[in-house]
This record gives structure tokens, sequence and C-alpha cells, in this order.
């Protein structure tokens, strides 16, 4: 609906900005299993969903990938490409479709404050964040949480 949006990685990366500040003096009332959560969740469905096709990941990451979800590549891959890019940087799954992260490295080239955490490796996702608020997950420190048997501990 609102996808045409993604062709403004630079305009999107000020709308996260904006919208991270305006969030962060609310923190302590962004809280999972709550009310506020369940807004929450309904507002990035509505918002997310229009612009980015979201997954409901719990665990967004589109400021470092160029504005695009990785989750909308049909293997899920969050660090990277599979090798498998035909030359015309379409999808060896779909082809009629553009690789999401051929798409995620150009966007990024056009991000000033996000386009280099393109370069920094993902964490697994945590899939049992899925279908929460990627907000709350972020400003509680959840979406930093790794699975289970990936900490060191």
């Amino acid at each position: 609906m609102l996808r045409f949006l993604q062709r403004y990685p630079h305009f999107l990366e000020l709308a996260y900005n904006f919208t991270h500040t305006a969030l962060k003096p609310f923190s302590r009332w962004l809280k999972p299993k709550t009310n506020v959560e369940a807004l929450f969740i309904k507002v990035e469905e509505v918002s997310k969903g229009a612009v980015f096709d979201c997954r409901m990941c719990g665990q967004c990451v589109l400021h470092s990938t160029g504005m695009t979800c990785p989750m909308t590549c049909p293997k899920n891959l969050r660090n990277g490409p599979c090798g498998g890019v035909r030359p015309n940087g379409n999808c060896e799954i779909i082809p009629d479709m553009p690789c999401v992260w051929v798409q995620a490295w150009e966007r990024s080239m056009h991000m000033p404050a996000y386009g280099k955490d393109i370069f920094n490796l993902t964490p697994p996702l945590n899939r049992s964040l899925q279908n929460t608020s990627a907000w709350i997950n972020d400003f509680t420190g959840l979406a930093e949480k790794l699975p289970s048997g990936w900490n060191n501990d």
C-alpha cells in the first residue's frame, strides 16, 4: 500500500529517529504484555505492514537493513543474501521479486545515520518475540535477548 516510501530510505530514517526520540520519555510505560503493548502491536501491524510488509518478528532491524525488512526474504535471512541472487538482482526462490538484500544494500547507501549498520551481523531471530511489539522490545531490552543456545553463559 505505502511501499513506495521504501524508495526514500533517508526520509524513513528520519521518521525512525523522530519516533524513537518521541517515545523515549514514555519508556517507563512501554512494557510487554500490557494494554499499551496491545495498542503498539495494532499500530505496528497497520503502519509497518503498509510500508514494509512487516511480519511482526518483534526484533525490527529496519534501520540497519536500509529500511528493508529482511523477514520478507523467502528464506528469512537476516544477515545478507543467500548466494542465489540472480544476475538481474532478483530472488532465486521468487524470480519476479527483487532480492531483499540487494534492495537493502542499495537503500542503505542513502542513509547517513544508519547506512553503515548494514555491515553489522545481526544475531539470529528470537522467535519467542514473534507477534510482539518491536518498539516495546527495543525499549525494554528484550530485542537484545538472544535465543537460548546463543548465550555464552
